[in-house]
């Protein structure tokens, strides 16, 4: 698995659920965006697999795409992109796939990115199994 990116607990819960026949998997449906993935001094602080939401989370968004990778059997890249008017002077820092209960499925921390307010910024995120 890739450094500081987790799938949380209440994911893996929903997974054996749905495996079992108890719940349908519910689907992933946005990106959240936040600006607590670096501590004061900039250092990427890694999720914890229970974290039920982002440290601090500035906006969520439906997903723009998705994409299954063929050359990989089990990875689903979602893109998302930031419009000019979205998260302008924000420093963002950390991303996370939320599904349609609303709930993180995975979170991801980085160094913190700048948003101006003339520019898009697209994220992609990889669910990989």
């Amino acid at each position: 698995m890739a450094e500081n990116v987790i799938i949380t607990t209440t994911a893996r819960a929903k997974l054996v659920q749905a495996r079992a026949g108890a719940i349908t998997l519910p689907t992933i449906v946005g990106m959240a965006f936040g600006n607590g993935g670096v501590d004061s001094s900039g250092d990427v602080v890694a999720p914890t697999d229970d974290q039920t939401e982002l440290t601090s989370e500035l906006l969520r968004k439906e997903i723009d795409s998705y994409t299954i990778l063929t050359s990989e059997t089990a990875t689903v890249r979602y893109m998302c992109t930031l419009g000019t008017s979205d998260l302008e002077g924000e420093s963002i820092s950390e991303i996370g796939l939320y599904d349609s209960d609303g709930d993180l499925v995975c979170i991801k921390t980085f160094t913190a990115k700048g948003k101006d307010s003339d520019i898009e910024m697209t994220f992609t995120l990889d669910d990989v199994f």
